[in-house]
């Protein structure tokens, strides 16, 4: 296979400033520095050409040759090929060197193409710290099944009223994923809301748990969580245990919240 055989539909000569720093404010460019003598360039090639043209709607692919555009291959320092960089709005945003397999350039691609959506979702989060309403959210995620932060955003609000549908919500998120860790501690909070207590002296204080987060009184519902874990750490397969790190963990470690009680819960475990 020869060169201009295996980049036949690329452009190599071109306006940098045009096709790549220009497009880079509507769209990420992936820019793809190269050689034709150089084997490792001939092995990631049909890979990131491939991938550009699977994702397409996301991302636009840009090859240099750097025999032919030394003067830029200087510019932007490339001292090894083939290097890889990811240009958005007019600036590199990420990069790498090297021939690297499929499967690691997806994961690059996933952890550092910019994407609208994620913008849009905090903007909603926003609103919905405010007011509460979710339905916004609701559409959203109608519009985005697909995207796993929506669901989890959704689930998280959905966990305390409506909990068989929070869990459902996360059914998508597998163990490994950068969000399960959090999905786990919704999914322990819309057990807990789903649990029928039982006539016990830690059941009584599930029970009034479950009644103030239904309130939204978070505060109460958490001193609830740590009383029930005081008076049986075992109950309900280490329920209260795991409900009271589940809400430190969802509301994170600078919530007014966790700082108050995490101690106090860590003192009546130990």
């Amino acid at each position: 296979m020869t060169d201009q055989t295996l980049y036949s539909s690329i452009k190599y000569s071109m306006n940098f400033q045009a096709e790549v720093i220009e497009k880079s404010h509507e769209m990420p460019v992936v820019v793809d520095f190269w050689a034709s003598w150089c084997g490792p360039c001939r092995v990631l090639g049909p890979t990131i050409e491939a991938l550009a043209e699977e994702q397409s709607d996301r991302w636009a692919l840009v090859k240099v040759n750097t025999e032919e555009e030394q003067v830029l291959a200087s510019e932007y320092q490339i001292r090894s090929i083939p290097n890889v960089k990811m240009f958005h709005k007019g600036r590199v945003i990420a990069e790498f060197a090297g021939a690297l397999p499929r499967t690691q350039i997806e994961n690059w691609l996933a952890n550092n193409l910019p994407d609208g959506r994620k913008e849009t979702l905090d903007l909603i989060l926003e609103r919905l710290d405010g007011d509460g309403d979710i339905s916004e959210l609701e559409a959203f995620v109608a519009q985005y099944p697909d995207m796993k932060d929506a669901r989890l955003a959704l689930a998280m609000a959905l966990a305390v009223s409506a909990p068989g549908r929070a869990e459902s919500l996360l059914q998508p998120i597998k163990a490994g994923e950068p969000s399960a860790e959090q999905a786990e501690a919704v999914r322990t909070i819309a057990e807990l809301m789903k649990h029928e207590a039982a006539d016990s002296a830690p059941g009584q204080s599930i029970a009034k748990a479950q009644a103030a987060l239904k309130q939204r009184d978070w505060e109460n519902g958490i001193k609830a969580i740590i009383e029930a874990a005081g008076k049986d750490k075992s109950y309900a397969k280490d329920l209260p245990r795991r409900a009271a790190i589940a809400c430190f963990h969802a509301w994170g470690n600078d919530h007014p919240l966790t700082k108050t009680y995490r101690r106090q819960f860590d003192m009546v475990l130990y």
